[in-house]
Parts: C-alpha cells; sequence; structure tokens
C-alpha cells in the first residue's frame, strides 16, 4: 500500500496483522553487525480479521528504570511497578521486558497465574526460579505457572528478554506467514492471497 518507516536502534514496531497486512523488512547493518528479536503473537479466532494496526516505537519513548543498582528493565510491553509500556492495546495481555542485571543482583516480578511465561538469555548466565536452573547466552526457557519470576545474575552481568501473555487455548494451522485455525481456514487466506482479496483494508494510511 506505500506505507513505510524507519526503525533505529533500540527502537520497536509491533503489527498486528488482522484481517491482512503484506510487510517487508530491509534490515541494515552497522559495521558489519545487527542484532534483533521478531516475535510472534497468535490471535483468538474472534480477533483473527480485526482490523490491522501497526505501532511504530523509537527507543526514547521506551520507559527505562533502574528499580536498584545493578538492575535496569526496559517496558517494552505491560507494566513494572505501575510504569506502562507504550505497545498497548494487545489481545494477549503481554509484558514484554528487557532487563539488564550486574552480577548477583536479582529481578523479581510478578505474574498473573495461567499466563505463559518465558525468558531468553541473550548475555551472561542467570540462574532461574527457586530451583536456580542455570540458563546461558541463548537458552530460552518456558517457565511453570507460578505466583512471580525470579532470575538472578551469576557470573557476571546479563542481558535477557522476559515476556508474558494470556494463552489462547485454540488449535494452529500455520503456513508460511499466516497462522489460523484450521488447514481450511489455511487454504482460502492463501487462495485470497493468490487473488489479490487478502487485504481487507479499505483506507491508505501512513504509519
Amino acid at each position: 500500500m506505500g506505507n513505510a518507516g524507519t526503525i533505529g536502534a533500540g527502537a520497536v514496531q509491533w503489527m498486528t496483522a488482522g484481517s491482512g497486512i503484506i510487510h517487508q523488512e530491509m534490515p541494515k547493518p552497522v559495521d558489519g553487525k545487527m542484532g534483533g528479536f521478531q516475535l510472534w503473537v497468535n490471535l483468538p479466532r474472534s480477533e483473527k480479521m480485526r482490523d490491522p494496526r501497526y505501532q511504530e516505537i523509537p527507543a526514547e519513548e521506551i520507559p527505562v528504570i533502574s528499580p536498584e543498582q545493578g538492575v535496569t528493565i526496559r517496558i517494552i510491553a505491560g507494566s513494572y511497578t505501575g510504569i506502562k509500556g507504550p505497545v498497548r492495546e494487545i489481545v494477549a495481555d503481554p509484558d514484554y521486558l528487557d532487563i539488564s542485571l550486574e552480577e548477583g543482583r536479582t529481578f523479581l516480578h510478578q505474574v498473573p497465574r495461567g499466563y505463559t511465561v518465558f525468558c531468553y538469555v541473550f548475555a551472561g548466565k542467570v540462574t532461574c526460579g527457586l530451583g536456580e536452573t542455570l540458563l546461558e547466552n541463548r537458552n530460552l526457557t518456558l517457565l511453570n505457572d507460578g505466583d512471580h519470576v525470579q532470575i538472578k545474575a551469576t557470573a557476571g552481568p546479563c542481558r535477557l528478554l522476559l515476556l508474558s501473555g494470556r494463552p489462547i487455548r485454540e488449535p494452529i494451522a500455520w503456513g508460511g506467514p499466516i497462522v489460523m485455525n484450521t488447514q481450511e481456514e489455511l487454504e482460502q487466506a492463501f487462495r485470497e492471497y493468490e487473488e489479490g482479496t487478502f487485504i481487507k483494508a479499505t483506507s491508505h494510511h501512513p504509519y
């Protein structure tokens, strides 16, 4: 549709595909290096055909807090100590926290019971939970149900993503970039894409 935007270092984009968005990313390394994360969050059947939506958040609009020395938290979505992230009104009710800990520091965060919670370490080592399960760089773990998450940095500083959200508990049919509930719905979506009727939006809005 001709829309475009530039995502700089530390920035976030949150795209809700809904009834259809065709998109393309064109990343450009700086000094031969580039890092980033792309996460997919499913929508329940009742919300899959909602209007598409796009949120582009520059780095300076993401709250950064240090509740104590050696602990730094970027709040992308959800909230921590009453401070809310800029990505809002998402069906899955996610918390999305970017956490940095100095060696020996502990992060504690309450989560709703029944929510899915996972963390991904991308620098250093941490112990997670009362059993102190060791997680190293590039380890991802799905946590058991409970009331809170406890993470402690070991052997130097660390950085990790902590995400939680309301589970959907519906069947998933996944093909390439499209996620539906059944194989029949998936085949229909691909037919619409091939026929040029996939995008349902009729207006032309800049991001």
